[in-house]
């Protein structure tokens, strides 16, 4: 392989995050010998690989949503742990009936889960609103939910965890009837599939990017950049509104103060893992997609560590630090005149 085909390699826009990916599960693989190891116990596939993926799955939703308004707006929705608590407590409640326990339906499942991405829908489009009409910076808007999204749970649950102890409820965040594949796979799997599609085969995907390269620019040659704006706000709330449905159904209950808990900083970790600016513009959905997995295979290289859990934000932070050094434009910079140094120097020393 010459040294073309090397670079050509390197530059790739997966590359990086397939290499951090690696490099995760081989430390996985060196600390935890069984690491890779799956097996069907109970007609159920078990194993570190498979709890990986599996657990990994609401995050990958949300790392989708997040890439999309990351994108288009330069910054990023901090709302949606919160917004999966506001989508889980409106899906529980319905389907309860107000009680705080029950083992049969009090409601249609269709309509309890149509009922919670509406929801989701109408927080994303209340953060949309602050940041495509209003032009509040991201971070700003999107605080008002973070803060106040998991009061607004707590007022549609009355302060009490709901618990949905139906086996219909459970298959969302468990199994279908006896397929050993856990079912959130299979949703996140969906999910990118369906906003992949989206931006393929319509225009949405090179308006997005142009709208977050230059916003006025964009305006000028006649694209709806509030529009576009306000449009990704809302899929990212409609997707965190899923996502909570799949974590409620996992634990069969609404608990509004653990549901999405730090999962925010997870997503917009996973979107600068896959190679995407910060800052906006084009962004790569498959790289954040890996970004999310390498960020549970991180999450169980800590644990088995021994890293407590409160203690791995602090950790995860400083990847985000080092992430968006590399990125910034200045050390791109530097690097550049580094490269350029080097080459002069070797043509000064074949001369």
């Amino acid at each position: 392989m010459n040294k073309n085909s090397i670079k050509k390699i390197t530059s790739m826009r997966l590359f990086l995050p397939i290499v951090c990916l690696v490099a995760v599960l081989l430390v996985n693989l060196i600390t935890t010998p069984g690491f890779f190891k799956i097996s069907i116990n109970n007609g159920v596939l078990y194993g570190y690989i498979v709890d990986v993926v599996n657990r990994a799955s609401e995050l990958v939703i949300l790392a989708v949503g997040m890439t999309l308004v990351t994108a288009a707006s330069g910054g990023q929705d901090i709302s949606v742990g919160a917004v999966m608590a506001v989508a889980a407590a409106v899906c529980c409640q319905i389907l309860s009936g107000g009680e705080v326990s029950v083992t049969e339906l009090a409601a249609p499942m269709g309509l309890a889960i149509i009922a919670a991405i509406l929801a989701s829908a109408l927080c994303g489009a209340f953060n949309g609103f602050l940041v495509a009409k209003m032009n509040i910076q991201p971070m700003v808007a999107t605080l008002i939910l973070y803060t106040a999204g998991r009061g607004i749970g707590q007022l549609i649950t009355a302060g009490q965890i709901t618990y949905v102890r139906v086996d219909s409820y459970k298959v969302f965040g468990g199994y279908i009837g006896k397929i050993p594949v856990p079912t959130p796979i299979f949703l996140a799997i969906i999910v990118v599939i369906i906003v992949n599609l989206i931006l393929k085969k319509t225009a949405l995907g090179l308006y997005i990017e142009s709208v977050g390269i230059n916003g006025t620019a964009s305006r000028l040659v006649g694209l709806n950049s509030t529009l576009i704006k306000f449009l990704t706000y809302v899929i990212c709330g409609v997707l965190a509104g899923i996502a909570g449905i799949i974590a409620s159904s996992r634990i069969y209950s609404a608990d509004v103060n653990n549901i999405g808990l730090n999962l925010e900083m997870d997503a917009i970790l996973a979107v600068a893992l896959g190679g995407n600016v910060l800052g906006g513009g084009k962004f790569s959905l498959m790289g954040s997609v890996i970004g999310a997995y390498t960020i549970q295979a991180l999450t169980t290289t800590l644990y088995a560590m021994n890293v407590k859990a409160d203690q791995l934000p602090v950790y995860k932070a400083i990847v985000v630090v080092i992430i968006v050094t590399l990125q910034s434009p200045v050390f791109q910079s530097f690097i550049a005149k580094q490269r350029a140094k080097k080459a002069a120097a070797a043509v000064e020393g074949g001369k």
